[in-house]
């Protein structure tokens, strides 16, 4: 188990460098020679100075070849395993941050994105699935949470090396930058070849039972596993029957599990957290810091959601999943419209804000990255790959991962551009988006801490709301095995 962490560790570092490199004078003068004109502009307004369809094609492309990726990556995963996709998407992200390092115009930049975008694909796809898989229950929170620290890790030494070369006065840092990010993908892909495969894709795949009880014994440290064997071997007998996961995940018994695999990412992309996490230094630019100081707020920020991460590690398993999605939610809501409040109040179109409030803006984004950070970051992962069972999980996990890549990319492309538009009221957009979410999991989601993955599936008849559609589909059944009685 330790192993495996270690060897997901990085992953990120290679994404969540373009915030910082976008915000680098040097790379903008080299790449994107308008937006660095519209900068020294002082007629342009502060809400539209990096407002460019280039860059914003060069940030969000890598969504759209991820968004591509990751259907591709739940067939491989499910013929191959989970331990087959994450090499896979270990070898693309190496190859894309060559060509990121080397690049000399925009077709090769944008090779890069592309190619880090099915890398991303594949590991996000397979990575969440596998820790969930291999975890033992009491402790599946806190492992799978674990996924979302290590993302936060890899963030954070992106912000800290941005920090550092953007310092290079010969105005090629942002080549390190980029070109770093295969470091912590060869550590991933080194590290995914050691890995044991997951005891459900083993006893799926061939259905041998000696080795998968050995390898529970040596997972969970003790001889008394046959109950949990037993579940695997249910769930793979299933499994086996059902052939087309995608096309079953639409059935009726699986509605509970396609609306939470299909509303929580979307969710969690309208929070607005990744324009705290690609836009960061360009945010925190626009509202009057400096580049140095901008780098250095994206490291603070990160920071805070790194000891948020945490602290959900400590709780996921003892409050619960739904008390920390709802808390996370309320204190998300609250930063959202304080920091709208305060742009609309005190900055404008034209001069600079004073640093007191930009400083302020920075410590209110602090404490939205910490609610994120122990609610919906790590957790849009963990509950959808949870409340799936075996068979349709990997097909579950894809739409996860699909849902997110796709507004990721959407939030990606239009944020500038409505930035730009509506100015201040943008947060308030997001905040009235997560009142809504937060309506969504007290009404709608059951709370799954400590239970078997492969009993959570009798949550549903006991839940208010969608224990109706479930035994609606159980009656329709048994109504059409009666019509199919021969009468005597």
């Amino acid at each position: 188990m330790r192993g495996s962490q270690i060897s997901l560790k990085f992953m990120s570092c290679a994404l969540h460098l373009t915030g910082g490199v976008t915000s680098m004078n040097s790379f903008l003068k080299r790449f994107f020679p308008e937006v660095y004109r519209q900068k020294q502009d002082s007629k342009v307004s502060h809400y539209c100075q990096f407002n460019s369809e280039l860059l914003t094609l060069f940030t969000s492309s890598l969504y759209i070849a991820g968004l591509v990726a990751t259907l591709v990556a739940s067939s491989i995963t499910r013929r191959y395993g989970r331990r087959a996709s994450i090499l896979i998407g270990g070898t693309f992200f190496i190859t894309g941050s060559v060509f990121g390092g080397a690049a000399v115009n925009i077709p090769m930049l944008l090779f890069n994105r592309i190619l880090l975008g099915i890398g991303l694909g594949f590991t996000n796809q397979s990575i969440p699935l596998y820790l969930s898989e291999i975890a033992p229950p009491q402790y599946r929170g806190a492992i799978n949470n674990g996924f979302e620290l290590c993302l936060s890790l890899g963030i954070l030494c992106a912000n800290i090396l941005n920090y550092f070369v953007v310092k290079i006065k010969a105005g090629w840092g942002w080549r390190i930058s980029l070109s770093m990010a295969a470091l912590p993908a060869a550590i991933l892909t080194m590290g995914a070849i050691f890995l044991p495969e997951t005891p459900s894709f083993i006893i799926q795949r061939d259905g041998n039972t000696d080795k998968v009880r050995i390898l529970l014994q040596k997972l969970r440290g003790t001889d008394s596993v046959q109950e949990e064997l037993n579940d695997l071997v249910s769930a793979s007998n299933l499994s086996r029957t059902t052939r087309y996961p995608f096309r079953n995940i639409f059935k009726r018994k699986y509605r509970p599990q396609f609306v939470i695999t299909l509303l929580i990412p979307f969710f969690n992309q309208v929070t607005g957290i990744n324009v705290i996490n690609f836009y960061a230094p360009v945010m925190f630019r626009t509202v009057g810091l400096k580049e140095n100081a901008s780098l250095l707020s994206s490291v603070v920020t990160r920071l805070c959601a790194t000891f948020a991460n945490i602290v959900a590690m400590m709780l996921v398993d003892r409050s619960g999943r739904r008390k920390l999605l709802l808390v996370g939610s309320i204190q998300m809501i609250l930063s959202q419209f304080t920091v709208g409040a305060i742009l609309a109040e005190k900055f404008k179109d034209h001069g600079e804000m004073e640093k007191d409030y930009a400083y302020l803006v920075l410590i209110i984004m602090c404490v939205f990255v910490a609610g994120y950070g122990w609610s919906w970051g790590p957790l849009t992962f963990l509950v959808p790959a949870e409340v799936c069972p075996l068979e349709i999980r990997s097909a579950g996990q894809s739409i996860v991962v699909a849902v997110t890549f796709l507004m990721t990319f959407v939030i990606s492309q239009t944020f500038l551009v409505v930035l730009c538009h509506i100015k201040s009221a943008t947060f308030f957009v997001f905040g009235v988006w997560i009142g809504l979410m937060a309506i969504f999991v007290y009404l709608f989601l059951p709370e799954t801490k400590n239970l078997p993955m492969e009993q959570v599936k009798h949550l549903w008849r006991r839940h208010c709301f969608w224990k109706n559609i479930v035994s609606e589909e159980q009656e329709e059944k048994k109504q059409a095995g009666t019509t199919a009685l021969p009468s005597s």
